[in-house]
């Protein structure tokens, strides 16, 4: 179910409330911001430029335009028009007490709040607000641009219609909504999260690991297991062909045994906290917070990308996002209105440290890539969308030529100049050129598109709106001067005799 949303205000713009700015602006929705810091643009600003970096390497689709981004003094004029907001206050019962009462004062009475609290619970939040039923718990996880996970939490005050709407408002910003069924202290994550860290102090404080060891036990073991499979599927997966019951059966009897101190909590003194500080310093030191920021994010990057080649987890969440980025620019280009006496800029890309081959440079594959997308652009502008498919009518490629005129590096920003060579009436002729900032063509590629009928399995005539934009835009794509290689692959088709007189 998608949810219509222009507006959010975040009330809080520190470490989770900026990377909740940047999860909604770079999906295309305005956002406010309230936070009296003295640094809160700078820091806002910074995640900005982080989230920003880690978009153009995760998706593979263009980028939407970001929505519109303004910073208030005043918390009355940041909510005042919102459709959603997202209080990101320090946990301090009283503080968002404060906080949410001065939101209930000025916002709409449409509006939802959702709270970023990762411990109080729903009817904490709720004691003394006027419209309980619209405070919720939507707790997310650093870095929230990138993290897809967000625990849904609410009290009997909240109505399935509220949670439904969240949920909906939530996931058309690529997040994955976790519906807690019960209120519950740190809901559902922190409590595990704690059971870790409470285990991991008393390692530390009795001498048995450094946090370095205990971090290297985590992201060099079980860590990347839980990635992508979490704690109970790894553990069926542990009982082999025997499956579940055999791990229990096998295992079950170890939790009696007392090789936990998660009962007991070891006192946070100040000799045990330097210590803490001292080896994570040690540990991390070599890097700012800003570039421990970037690491982070490329890490999370390749996991989620090799997440989603295998359309698994998290991958899930972020293939349905990156198609909805794909949508959003087939309607941004159908509806713009170029000038068709020039090449078309359709597609934009950024080579990806994944796209290279042992040379350093990008691989043959990831041309392809490119070219099809900046094909999709193409059919998205004249008109070819899911309503169009589901009439049982596509395009296929069915020839390609591809020249490499240039040793494409990462990091390298791509953009494709598209020009129609010609068409008929089931056939579509295209010349793409892959141009770097400079305008060095990188390389070059003819396709020869085919239109079908995919019930039938064969080819047919396009219908509308296809044809009538082709014809719209023949008069300026023919007079475009083509260079000496452009039909010498694949032979042209000219224009259809109309678009000729």
């Amino acid at each position: 179910m998608s949810q219509e949303i222009n507006r959010v205000a975040c009330i809080g713009g520190g470490v989770i409330g900026g990377g909740w700015v940047a999860r909604f602006l770079l999906n295309g929705i305005d956002v406010a911001v309230h936070d009296p810091h003295p640094d809160a643009r700078r820091i806002v600003g910074e995640v900005l430029d982080n989230a920003r970096n880690a978009y153009r390497r995760l998706l593979s689709a263009p980028l939407c335009a970001e929505g519109a981004l303004t910073f208030h003094d005043e918390l009355a004029d940041a909510v005042a028009d919102a459709d959603y907001i997202q209080e990101s206050v320090p946990e301090r019962l009283d503080l968002k007490h404060r906080v949410i009462a001065a939101i209930e004062a000025a916002v709409n009475p449409d509006a939802l709040i959702g709270s970023s609290t990762s411990g109080f619970k729903p009817s904490e939040l709720q004691q003394g607000a006027r419209h309980r039923g619209r405070i919720f718990v939507a707790h997310p996880f650093n870095p929230v641009y990138l993290v897809p996970l967000v625990e849904l939490v609410g009290s009997e005050a909240n109505s399935a219609a509220v949670m439904d709407r969240a949920t909906a408002i939530l996931s058309e910003t690529g997040m994955h909504p976790l519906l807690v069924r019960a209120e519950i202290d740190a809901h559902i994550a922190d409590r595990l999260l704690e059971a870790v860290w409470r285990e991991s102090l008393w390692l530390v404080k009795d001498g048995i690991a450094s946090t370095q060891e205990i971090d290297d036990a985590i992201r060099y073991g079980f860590g990347l297991r839980w990635a992508q499979m979490g704690l109970f599927e790894t553990y069926r997966i542990a009982g082999g062909e025997a499956g579940m019951k055999h791990f229990i059966g096998q295992f079950g009897p170890a939790l009696k045994w007392p090789w936990t101190k998660l009962m007991d909590v070891p006192e946070l003194t100040d000799e045990l906290v330097n210590e803490i500080a001292s080896q994570s310093d040690a540990q991390s030191g070599a890097h700012s917070l800003r570039e421990l920021e970037r690491i982070r994010d490329g890490n999370l990057i390749g996991i989620l990308q090799a997440l989603r080649a295998n359309n698994w987890g998290a991958g899930q969440t972020l293939r349905e996002m990156n198609n909805r980025f794909f949508e959003r620019a087939k309607v941004e280009a159908k509806d713009a209105t170029p000038d068709y006496g020039k090449p078309l800029t359709l597609h934009r890309a950024e080579v990806r440290g994944d796209w290279l081959d042992y040379n350093g440079h990008m691989t043959e594959h990831r041309y392809l890539q490119v070219f099809g997308d900046a094909t999709d652009a193409f059919l998205g502008h004249i008109g070819m969308n899911d309503a169009y498919r589901a009439q049982g009518l596509s395009v296929y490629t069915v020839e390609t030529h591809i020249r490499h005129l240039a040793e494409t590096a990462a990091n390298v920003r791509l953009a494709v100049q598209t020009t129609l060579l010609g068409y008929d009436d089931k056939r579509i002729h295209l010349l793409h050129e892959m141009t770097d900032p400079a305008g060095t063509i990188q390389a070059t590629a003819e396709h020869m598109l085919l239109h079908v009928d995919t019930r039938a399995n064969c080819a047919c005539p396009m219908r509308a709106p296809l044809g009538d934009k082709l014809a719209a835009m023949a008069p300026g794509q023919r007079s475009i001067s083509h260079p000496d290689h452009a039909g010498s692959a694949i032979r042209d088709i000219g224009w259809p005799a109309k678009e000729m007189a």
